[in-house]
């Protein structure tokens, strides 16, 4: 076992070393051993055919979060725990993004008074939740062409500020969301950069949210596109990478939390990945397991503004007994190292 991996473990019982029921480092089961390994980046062909497995993960033979990352982590857990297994989900949850990349015109239906009412929804029910933050918005940001971008206005600012106040928890959502590709199947705004191109749009992000006093130790990549090679400035300035559906044909479909290098990958799936309504059905299914396993899960508040809210008063409600402070991987993660 690797010390990625040995980290990995320590992760996936964290609750119970933390707690004392279970002394480190877990037993190293056959279990315990395929649900903890860092798998390499598979070759493209590879995967090609995971994404499409993925695309067919309703049918016999496909491949979602809970089939790929939930049944052979809760196996893990039963081999180490038996019925000591049983605990309630940990959902980590991230929404993308604020500002949100077609905010630029101050009264458009995804502006400030817009997030202030996701916002109010999640902090009523008592949901800790992660906000990806954007440095700056792009006038178009699907048009590779198109480079002009603005800087937070004074409303928005007041926003994160709230936020910080409140405990929402930030991720840098790169510069400005801008595409470098007009292809819908690639638009992202880190793919093709190389290592230096890749550190100088990084640490400018970093820069302009260090200006209002927000320094996030998590990335959530614009798209949820970044290319392999990346992980590596990412890995020296983020705690925490999380990707998505898209990272599955650039990182091959991973599990998580999962040390890879000197950070956590955190990717999140379907059908912990999409709308409120469409969320409802999974997060109850979780519940109901019980499998004590960290579960992120992803929201795109602008979808539910679109959709009226209700659903998402909903999961919130639903969620709310169940969610993790982001504050409690950052613990975990720290303890994994010790």
């Amino acid at each position: 076992m690797t010390t990625d991996e040995l980290s990995n473990a320590r992760l996936l019982f964290d609750a119970e070393l933390a707690g004392g029921a279970l002394s480190a480092p877990p037993p190293l089961t056959p279990a315990v051993l395929r649900a903890v390994r860092t798998r390499r980046i598979p070759p493209r062909s590879w995967r090609v055919a995971q994404q499409v497995r993925y695309k067919l993960r309703s049918r016999p033979g496909g491949l979602d979060y809970e089939n790929g990352v939930a049944e052979p982590q809760a196996a893990a857990r039963r081999a180490v725990l038996g019925a000591a297994a049983t605990a309630p989900p940990r959902f980590l949850v991230r929404v993308d993004e604020f500002p949100n990349a077609g905010a630029w015109d101050e009264g458009g239906p995804f502006g400030t008074a817009a997030y202030e009412r996701f916002h109010e929804i999640m902090a009523g029910a008592g949901v800790p939740y992660l906000v990806a933050v954007l440095p700056r918005v792009n006038r178009r940001p699907l048009d590779p062409v198109v480079s002009e971008a603005r800087a937070l206005r004074e409303g928005e600012v007041a926003m994160l500020r709230r936020l910080a106040r409140e405990g929402v928890s930030f991720a840098l959502h790169g510069l400005d969301h801008s595409t470098r590709d007009a292809s819908p199947r690639r638009h992202s705004e880190l793919c093709g950069l190389d290592v230096e191109q890749t550190e100088a749009l990084l640490d400018e992000g970093l820069r302009e949210l260090a200006r209002y006093d927000v320094h996030p130790e998590v990335f959530v990549p614009p798209y949820n596109r970044f290319d392999a090679a990346q992980l590596a400035p990412l890995e020296r300035r983020f705690k925490v990478v999380c990707g998505g559906p898209e990272s599955i044909g650039l990182l091959g479909f991973q599990g998580g939390p999962q040390w890879r290098g000197e950070t956590v990958y955190l990717p999140s799936y379907m059908p912990f990945y999409g709308r409120a309504g469409q969320l409802l059905d999974p997060v109850a299914r979780a519940i109901d397991r019980a499998q004590g396993l960290w579960v992120p899960l992803v929201l795109h508040w602008s979808w539910e503004a679109e959709a009226g809210w209700r659903d998402l008063e909903r999961l919130a409600a639903l969620l709310a007994p169940c969610a993790a402070p982001w504050g409690d991987l950052d613990a975990a993660i720290e303890r994994s190292r010790a």
